[in-house]
């Protein structure tokens, strides 16, 4: 996967060419949008996910892979059909990368208790090794960006992103991501 490195940071890069950056889709020079919001999330997105991509393409592995592993690891016994509703992807490709993941070892896959159609999913001794790794490079990151903000940031944060989900799925994430704060709409 390219980056693109830019020789300027985010802070002195400057807009003077308004043509090429518009400030709106309405040309009576209505709201400004907020680009840069838009592409600090972008940024972010890349470094959040950068850290563990190093570590993933050592097993020629990807974010789809990362994805899998972290849900499964948060939920073990979790069953493919409901790792499916959390991904929102095609069953093709969720049994693509499944496969990977059980041929080297990360994720194994057992039937049932009651019911020996189902497949449920968990990590291994070395899968859960590695999802560690990759969470604990996530959490150095997100502490450094909370360094210096104010008292409260966190929690600012929390429901910020949580606002940024659909409004009818909010109640379904959040019983998934078991936060130590009791996040409300």
């Amino acid at each position: 996967m390219t980056d693109v490195n830019f020789k300027t940071s985010l802070s002195s890069a400057s807009r003077e060419d308004d043509d090429a950056h518009p400030a709106s889709g309405d040309e009576g020079g209505g709201e400004t949008l907020p680009y840069d919001l838009i592409e600090l999330l972008f940024f972010a997105y890349r470094e959040f996910t950068g850290d563990p991509d190093d570590v993933l393409a050592k097993y020629e592995f990807g974010r789809a892979h990362h994805r899998v592993l972290h849900f499964v690891e948060r939920n073990p016994g979790i069953m493919v059909t409901d790792l499916l509703g959390i991904l929102k992807i095609t069953k093709q490709s969720l049994g693509r990368v499944l496969k990977q993941l059980v041929d080297a070892g990360i994720i194994e896959q057992r039937e049932g208790h009651h019911d020996r159609r189902q497949r449920l999913l968990y990590t291994t001794e070395s899968g859960h090794a590695l999802a560690v790794d990759l969470t604990q490079l996530q959490q150095k990151r997100l502490e450094r960006a909370l360094i210096g903000l104010p008292d409260g940031s966190e929690e600012i944060i929390r429901r910020f992103l949580l606002q940024m989900i659909d409004p009818e799925a909010r109640a379904e994430v959040l019983k998934l991501v078991r936060s130590p704060y009791d996040l409300k709409d």
